[in-house]
């Protein structure tokens, strides 16, 4: 039984709920069973890092309220934040975006295409106009004023500008619209910039390669529920879920803290789970909640490391597809402490401050016993000389 579920079998808010007339609409306008309806929203209550007495609120907002229109824009990308969305359940993408959303365009999923889909997309805008929201996917290229990416002859730069002009919210799903992404690794040809650098404004970023779905969800979900968009960090990422760093929630930590780490992929301490600092595990200076939300709802160990693979920090500007992907991370909270030996030792690093101090206390110990020997050895020279008198 999973947490989600032992918690709907005992809380007394999901208890009272079950037969609620928000439930029944749920079951009615998602075609799925009430108590899937019900897992799904407790998913994103528990993501939001809400109360269970928040529980009703987000699950009127669902059925009750009226879907807002998206309007999801695709530049420098591979599709595949969408694609984790196509992969979402509870519900299935199909009942969440024709149902909980009205996605008016969508270039992937339109079944439309050329003249027609940008005549929907302005008419959207238009009859929207100070409420949709602007999903971007993908980084937006910059140099020689656009002209790397074009759609229907508009530039990436001029389309952004625009239907963000009239967005009530602007959402940057994906690391490459949150950053720049892989797209913006040096020499960056095409100037890839991130929607918030083009807008020159704030924008909420869902960071990630992919993101999970669920942040992405829950952060609309919230939108839907409080008329407002989640507390955000100073890269304008939701703190509920990029509040913590991935290392203080990794279910590995504990062999961390014991020194047990792999040493080689297939090691020993590879199999038995170990740590995997010491193979380039970006998780100490990664800011996401990977470890708790999982991925593609396939039970425990459903992410990068729970598979056996070092976090290669996709969610971090400046460490993800930007430091190699096997190289040290830098311990942004938690060393250990000073008197034990660090995880690993830079090449090319002589010792540091605490073993260089040990080395000296040692040396000195040895030089002053050394000292105290030929001592004592000289005297009792003297006094076999002396039993033996003069010669």
């Amino acid at each position: 039984m999973s947490a989600i579920e032992f918690w709907l079998k005992t809380s007394r808010v999901a208890k009272s709920m079950e037969r609620s007339d928000e439930l029944e609409a749920a079951e009615r306008r998602f075609g799925i069973p009430r108590r899937d309806f019900l897992k799904f929203a407790a998913t994103l209550v528990t993501a939001m890092g809400l109360p269970s007495s928040a529980l009703g609120a987000v699950v009127n907002a669902m059925t009750q309220s009226k879907r807002p229109s998206v309007i999801w824009l695709q530049f420098q990308e591979c599709t595949g934040c969408t694609e984790s969305l196509l992969r979402a359940e509870h519900p299935t993408l199909e009942k969440l975006i024709l149902e909980l959303v009205s996605l008016d365009y969508h270039e992937t999923l339109m079944a439309a295409a050329g003249h027609q889909v940008e005549e929907a997309r302005k008419a959207a805008m238009a009859a929207n106009k100070g409420k949709y929201i602007l999903v971007v996917e993908g980084a937006i290229p910059t140099k020689e004023n656009g002209i790397y990416c074009k759609v229907g002859g508009q530039t990436a730069v001029d389309m952004v500008k625009e239907v963000a002009a009239d967005a009530a919210a602007v959402i940057s799903i994906g690391s490459c619209a949150s950053w720049g992404g892989m797209p913006a690794t040096a020499p960056n040809p095409t100037g890839a910039s991130s929607a918030a650098t083009v807008l020159g404004k704030p924008v909420v970023s869902i960071p990630g390669c992919p993101p999970n779905p669920y942040n992405f969800l829950s952060t609309v979900v919230h939108f839907l529920t409080f008329g407002a968009l989640p507390e955000l960090d100073a890269k304008g990422r939701p703190k509920f879920a990029y509040g913590r760093l991935i290392h203080e929630n990794c279910e590995r930590r504990a062999h961390f803290d014991a020194g047990r780490f792999a040493l080689q992929f297939g090691d020993e301490g590879h199999r038995q789970g170990w740590c995997l600092y010491k193979l380039g595990c970006k998780g100490p200076e990664t800011y996401a909640n990977c470890p708790q939300l999982l991925f593609n709802d396939c039970g425990a160990g459903a992410w990068p490391v729970g598979t056996g693979h070092p976090c290669i920090g996709c969610t971090e500007e400046g460490v993800g597809f930007t430091k190699p992907i096997h190289a040290l991370a830098e311990l942004k909270t938690v060393t250990p402490p000073v008197q034990f030996a660090r995880p690993a030792e830079p090449q090319g690093v002589g010792a540091n401050a605490v073993t260089a101090g040990t080395a000296a206390v040692l040396g000195g110990l040895a030089i002053g016993a050394g000292l105290k020997l030929a001592d004592k050895l000289g005297k009792k020279d003297e006094e076999a000389s002396s039993k033996k008198g003069p010669q």
